[in-house]
């Protein structure tokens, strides 16, 4: 049976960087550095003072006061970048079948600010009475998944995905099968994070995955470099509407580009370190590949997991040279992380968002703060400008804690 072929349509993020597809793109071009102190509480006592905040979001241009105070953040920035997704797709709602339009949204933590607060409720009172009844439906991962769902009575498939660093990927893969499947035309799918909080930050330090360069925060997220030291939380979230090819011809939508490929792999190594040599990060993307019938020589640029750590860093350069060989030095290969931090279970549809208009503009996103090369990553990772070059296929990599890779191959649109 010939696979049906999915197209990206719509886009929505809301990101360190820039509100909104333009203004994010916008700070990608322009090597935005979208990092600082934490304002969201007091951090003077935490090893990390910094992480890169979503800024100028204002809830009550979205929801009313009653919802906003009914969902966590992670969840208003879900249904915010839904919103704007569907917009850009320009889809008349009231003319799809909406029973073939699902929703695959995910998070790494879900409901974090929700969960501290109301035990920090709790345990100051020692009364459960004043647990809020809306705690456990605004904590849930889930929840975005179903808040879209209902808000836009979209009855086709419909979950969460949670699988870290991978989550966002891991949506938009699912979204991707059921479509070339059938089991729908159109699905809303990507992730959403909001997890800087207390209990966040010092976890994170706990096990020393952060960067402590408070007095250096602006370069503290540098893929690549030699003095990387740890990874910059972020926040915020992505959409993308994915439609099956002839759906979206029929309607005479906006195509961004198509997604061609996917591999998913587990490393079966380690909880928290990659598989040496980026083993599992090998197979995903030779997955990807395979999924997509192109050939190696086709890739064009690779939007790196890049997180700023000392192990992936080597390994994700280490995968790529022996999935490509040679033409791994024909590639561009950029950390958008550089810029927007670690959004964790929303990286992936942020960064799937970059890769496809990089794709759609012909140009890679730099990787800022890259100024002293690790001597053991050598490929070109776009250092510190954009790299204007013909994209006619792109990977972008995202791996998570539990040994999770998951690799999406997005190409140019052609009919």
């Amino acid at each position: 049976m010939k696979k049906r072929r999915v197209v990206v349509t719509g886009l929505g993020a809301i990101t360190p960087i820039g509100i909104g597809v333009k203004e994010f793109w916008n700070g990608l071009m322009n090597g935005k550095n979208g990092i600082g102190l934490i304002t969201k509480f007091d951090a003077s006592n935490f090893e990390t003072q910094f992480a890169a905040e979503v800024k100028n979001f204002d809830p009550e241009n979205f929801f009313d006061k009653k919802s906003i105070k009914r969902m966590d953040p992670f969840t208003q920035y879900s249904l915010a970048t839904a919103d704007m997704a569907i917009n850009d797709s320009e889809l008349n709602l009231d003319k799809v079948d909406k029973e073939k339009f699902g929703v695959i949204f995910g998070s790494g933590i879900g409901g974090m600010v929700t969960n501290q607060q109301q035990h920090w409720n709790y345990f100051e009172s020692k009364n459960p009475r004043v647990i809020s009844p809306f705690f456990v439906t605004m904590m849930i991962s889930d929840i975005a998944a179903g808040q879209i769902s209902i808000k836009y009575n979209l009855k086709g498939p419909n979950y969460a995905t949670t699988s870290a660093c991978a989550t966002s990927s891991h949506s938009i893969a699912d979204a991707f099968i059921l479509i070339q499947r059938g089991s729908a035309d159109l699905m809303l799918c990507g992730g959403s994070e909001a997890a800087i909080t207390e209990m966040s930050i010092g976890g994170f330090n706990a096990m020393k995955a952060l960067s402590r360069w408070n007095d250096r925060y602006l370069e503290a997220s540098r893929p690549f470099d030699k003095d990387r030291n740890g990874f910059v939380m972020g926040e915020g979230a992505g959409s993308l509407i994915l439609e099956e090819y002839e759906h979206a011809i029929s309607r005479g939508a906006k195509i961004y580009c198509e997604l061609a490929g996917v591999g998913l792999t587990g490393d079966a190594y380690h909880i928290t370190a990659p598989a040496p040599g980026g083993e599992g990060a090998v197979r995903s993307m030779k997955e990807a590949i395979r999924d997509a019938e192109i050939s190696y020589n086709d890739l064009d640029y690779i939007n790196a997991h890049g997180t700023s750590t000392p192990y992936n860093d080597v390994n994700e350069t280490n995968a790529i040279k022996t999935v490509f060989n040679g033409h791994a030095y024909n590639l561009i290969v950029s950390s958008t992380k550089s810029m927007t931090g670690h959004l964790l279970g929303a990286a992936g549809g942020i960064e799937a968002i970059a890769t496809a208009l990089a794709i759609k503009n012909d140009c890679a996103p730099p990787t800022i703060n890259l100024t002293n090369p690790d001597p053991e990553c050598d490929l070109n990772y776009s250092p510190l400008k954009p790299t204007p070059k013909i994209i006619k296929a792109a990977i972008s990599n995202t791996f998570g804690f539990g040994g999770h890779n998951a690799s999406l191959l997005f190409k140019k649109f052609e009919e």
